[in-house]
């Protein structure tokens, strides 16, 4: 298959979610969708364009759940449901990483 592989810091994040999905830290509403992210991702495997575009949607429509109490390390309740998906999909570094100049044209 061909597509952009993530960066490492997309991956790490990845795994970090992987490793609370496992934990049973994702919630009741986590998706399939988002454990097949998460895996993808974390095993840096060739992302097609079709879904770094739906990263680019993903990152564009969860940006206020990092507002949430526990979406960040030191807060009680951490993670969130909301901060797994949130690394499920690359977190911080994954939302840089679709953002890049080479992705704005999907």
């Amino acid at each position: 298959m061909s597509g952009h592989q993530p960066p490492q810091d997309v991956a790490h994040a990845a795994q970090r979610a992987v490793d609370w999905i496992n934990d049973g830290k994702a919630g009741s509403g986590f998706t399939d969708t988002g454990r097949r992210r998460a895996q993808q991702l974390a095993d840096r495997e060739p992302v097609p364009e079709g879904d770094i575009k739906k990263m680019q949607q993903y990152f564009k429509r969860h940006a206020v759940d990092s507002d949430a109490e526990g979406f960040n390390q030191g807060e009680q309740g951490y993670p969130t449901p909301g901060r797994v998906a949130w690394d499920a999909w690359g977190g911080d570094p994954g939302r840089e990483w679709v953002s890049r100049e080479k992705f704005k044209n999907l």
